[in-house]
C-alpha cells in the first residue's frame, strides 16, 4: 500500500465533517482499495463523542466511516474530482472490544477496504487497533447522494 505520488491534501478537505467532528488526522498509506489512518482524538477530552467523560466502543464505529470518506476523498482527488456525499446506511457484522478507549496511549490505527463501489454507492469493511489489538470492526454501507 502506498500514498500515491502526489501529497494527499488535508484530511479535513476530503471528509464532510467539520471541527472538533473530524476525528481522524494522519493518512499512513492508501491504494485503490484501502487505507490506514492514525489518530489520538479518542484521547481528546472535548472528543465530541464522549459522554459523561468516556469514549464508548461503539463510537468507533464512526472513526471506520470516517475513513471510508477519507478513502474516497483521496480517490477523487487522485482523479482531479471531489467525492460526492454518501449518507450512511447500515453497519453489519459489528464486533467492538469491550470497555472504553479513552485512556488508550497513543495514537489509534483505522483502516477501511473497499468491498464494492460504483455510482450509487459503497461498501466497505473497517477495523480499528491501538497497539496491534483489536478494538471494533465491522462493515458499512453508503448510499451517495446526487
Amino acid at each position: 500500500m502506498t500514498s500515491g505520488s502526489e501529497p494527499s491534501p488535508a484530511i479535513r478537505e476530503l471528509v464532510p465533517h467539520a471541527g472538533l467532528m473530524c476525528l481522524l488526522e494522519r493518512v499512513l498509506a492508501w491504494d485503490e482499495r484501502r487505507v490506514r489512518i492514525a489518530t489520538a482524538t479518542h484521547r481528546r477530552a472535548d472528543n465530541p463523542l464522549r459522554r459523561g467523560g468516556r469514549l464508548d466502543p461503539v463510537c468507533l464505529c464512526e472513526y471506520g466511516a470516517q475513513a471510508m470518506a477519507v478513502h474516497g476523498g483521496l480517490l477523487a482527488h487522485r482523479d482531479g474530482t471531489r467525492a460526492m456525499p454518501g449518507l450512511l446506511v447500515s453497519l453489519r457484522e459489528v464486533w467492538l472490544a469491550a470497555g472504553t478507549v479513552e485512556a488508550l496511549p497513543g495514537e489509534l490505527e483505522v483502516s477501511a477496504e473497499r468491498l464494492h463501489g460504483d455510482g450509487h454507492g459503497w461498501q466497505y469493511a473497517f477495523r480499528i487497533e491501538h497497539a496491534g489489538r483489536e478494538l471494533a470492526r465491522g462493515r458499512a454501507a453508503v448510499v451517495l447522494r446526487r
